[in-house]
């Protein structure tokens, strides 16, 4: 059995949830705690990919990273180097397609606690930096992991836009969803039922944790109380 596609979805899962949070945060943050033209119809794009098929996504992707595309020229023509059929297309399209999921739980996360607690910060003296780090920061941490757990279980899980974007090479952008779905065309079932296996264990651990951490951290705060 060759273990490459597991290797690789966690490898693609884990850099593009790492992506996305710092992205998630940061137009979270932005959107959540400002009020500017055109507000609504950037936050409309930004959860877009949650509504449309991710082949669609995947085709988009391709026209923008394509070696005629508006960004994959650029980086062609300037860096010599293509994303297209890469795992790094697959990272691309796992971190478009799941960053609706951590920008909700962010955006959420940012305004359900009382704004005047930085205020008060701010008032005396501390930073907008120093605030977020050691007040907003830790205050939305919960809903932030929360955030971070589903996006890196729908990254783990991307199929559609991986496909169109990244294509499938063995041992290159054969990611677990892949793995299955070219083992069913190839009639070999069992190696469809391991992966198939694999990534359910992999999605239920991670949502079986969160829910367990989340109700020791409600019990600890009920027993501070």
């Amino acid at each position: 059995m060759n273990y490459t596609p597991l290797f690789l979805s966690l490898k693609i899962a884990g850099i593009a949830t790492c992506i996305v949070l710092v992205f998630g945060i940061f137009f979270a943050r932005i959107i959540s705690r400002n009020t500017f033209p055109g507000k609504r119809v950037l936050e409309a794009v930004l959860l877009l990919p949650l509504v449309l098929p991710p082949t669609v996504v995947g085709f988009g992707l391709l026209y923008l990273f394509g070696k005629n595309g508006p960004i994959g020229s650029i980086l062609l023509s300037w860096f010599n180097y293509q994303i297209v059929f890469t795992w790094v297309g697959a990272v691309i399209a796992a971190a478009v397609v799941s960053f609706p999921l951590m920008y909700q739980s962010a955006s959420a996360s940012f305004q359900n606690y009382d704004r005047n607690i930085e205020n008060a910060a701010l008032t005396m003296g501390a930073s907008k930096l120093k605030v977020f780090w050691t007040i907003s920061f830790p205050l939305a941490w919960p809903g932030l992991l929360a955030g971070l757990v589903l996006t890196f279980a729908r990254a783990l899980g991307e199929f559609g836009a991986t496909l169109m974007i990244a294509g499938y090479i063995p041992n290159q952008t054969e990611t677990i969803p892949l793995a299955i779905y070219f083992a069913v065309e190839a009639g070999n079932m069992e190696a469809a039922l391991f992966w198939v296996i694999s990534i359910v264990i992999i999605g239920f651990s991670a949502i079986l944790w969160l829910n367990w951490w989340s109700g020791r951290n409600i019990l600890r705060f009920t027993s501070d109380r």
